[in-house]
């Protein structure tokens, strides 16, 4: 029943009416895409690598040439075996969340015209699958002669191990073992099929999806030395990283180690992800902020319309209206408001999240924030006029009709 005055009143304050509703709108719109952005940061961090991080730690030494890589692995290698609670040692030229080293464009056919997406190359020695714990789910896993040297990055014609993501990108709806793909000038045959495998830098790189990424069997030496994998039990994942430096300095005299490198893979993981978590407490901070800047001004708004109307009240109270007709009366007026800017923001989310998709890459605003969104704001103006609507309420009769 009081819809139709409180539309006719709204009309006499134009300008109020429309300021607070775009204030509205602007933060309905970078509500909606900055909760979706820190939805996608943090189920970011959340990806599974595909390798049992809580048991692995990496040492990464640089500084000496190829000539030096036999020697070096060797002496690496007996020394990092020596470590208590070490159970496996191996020589990888990359681990996930580390530095990337082997990535590169395939195609899916000899000639080139088939182009199926840039990918990483992990190449490990005979160790190196059981070290990381990859889960097989078809074919098989690399036996002792598919291990050979390396000619330039990876050896020529090797087989390989392909996650079952990137396996259904090339190969829909087919087998994918026995298939093959080209790249660097070699051809790869899928041996096995793995549950998951990080990219070493997702989210970071050319690859479109976090599991681009095959294992390469290969045998350790000038081109695969210096990057030791080391798996323990993971409440002693961390003294052996500590250790396995100090027997790096000692046994490697040669060479330099990388101490940022040479790390536990969940702290490596804990660096690589900081930024995102960064970004998403700042996008929230930016959140909390615009929420309370529209409820002060949805507060500001109500209080001076109280202030204004002081002798209506009364003469409303005069005439028989109860405290609750006087409070649904700005709590209606304010959702009508606040429902206007919601209509005027869902329209710019949607065009805020077109233009981050066309300028940034991001995904498409799933639909469900645009409701989520709505009711928050609806909430929120609801609180933010009810201290000025129960002031107005509380207003004595005589009082307001004297004091004007």
């Amino acid at each position: 029943m009081q819809i139709p005055y409180i539309v006719a009143a709204l009309r006499k304050h134009r300008l109020a009416t429309f300021l607070i509703a775009l204030q509205i709108s602007l933060a309905c719109a970078v509500l909606c895409n900055a909760c979706f952005l820190v939805v996608q940061r943090v189920q970011s961090t959340q990806m599974d690598s595909g390798i049992e991080e809580a048991a692995l730690g990496t040492v990464k030494l640089s500084g000496f040439t190829p000539d030096q890589a036999a020697d070096l692995n060797a002496r690496m290698l007996a020394a990092l075996q020596g470590i208590a609670g070490v159970e496996a040692v191996s020589v990888v030229n990359m681990v996930p969340f580390g530095e990337p080293v082997a990535s590169a464009g395939v195609r899916l056919d000899q000639d080139g015209k088939h182009f199926g997406g840039v990918i990483d190359f992990y190449v490990g020695d005979a160790k190196a699958v059981s070290t990381f714990g990859l889960q097989l789910l078809a074919g098989r896993l690399p036996q002792a002669d598919d291990y050979t040297p390396i000619a330039d990055t990876v050896p020529a014609n090797p087989v390989v191990l392909i996650t079952q993501t990137l396996a259904s990108h090339f190969w829909p709806g087919q087998n994918p073992v026995g298939q093959q793909f080209w790249a660097m000038g070699t051809s790869f045959r899928v041996a096995g099929v793995v549950r998951h495998l990080s990219v070493a830098a997702p989210g970071g790189g050319q690859s479109a999806d976090p599991d681009w990424a095959v294992f390469v069997p290969a045998v350790a030496g000038p081109q695969l030395a210096g990057k030791y994998l080391l798996r323990g039990r993971p409440a002693d994942i961390a003294r052996i990283v500590e250790d396995a430096r100090a027997v790096a300095n000692q046994t490697a005299t040669d060479a330099v180690l990388d101490v940022e490198q040479s790390r536990t893979v969940p702290a490596l993981r804990a660096s690589y992800f900081n930024s995102s978590y960064v970004m998403a407490l700042l996008l929230l901070g930016v959140c909390v902020a615009l929420l309370g800047t529209t409820a002060l001004g949805i507060v500001g708004l109500a209080s001076f319309w109280v202030t204004q109307r002081s002798k209506q009240i009364g003469i409303r109270r005069a005439l028989g209206a109860t405290t609750g007709d006087i409070l649904r009366y700005f709590q209606i007026e304010n959702f009508l408001i606040v429902s206007l800017g919601i209509a005027i923001g869902m329209l710019l989310a949607y065009g805020l999240n077109l233009g981050l998709m066309r300028f940034y890459e991001l995904p498409h605003l799933p639909l469900a924030y645009l409701p989520a969104g709505a009711v928050a704001l609806w909430i929120l103006g609801q609180l933010a006029v009810l201290a000025p609507a129960l002031r107005a309420a509380a207003i004595p009769p005589m009082a307001a009709i004297k004091a004007v």
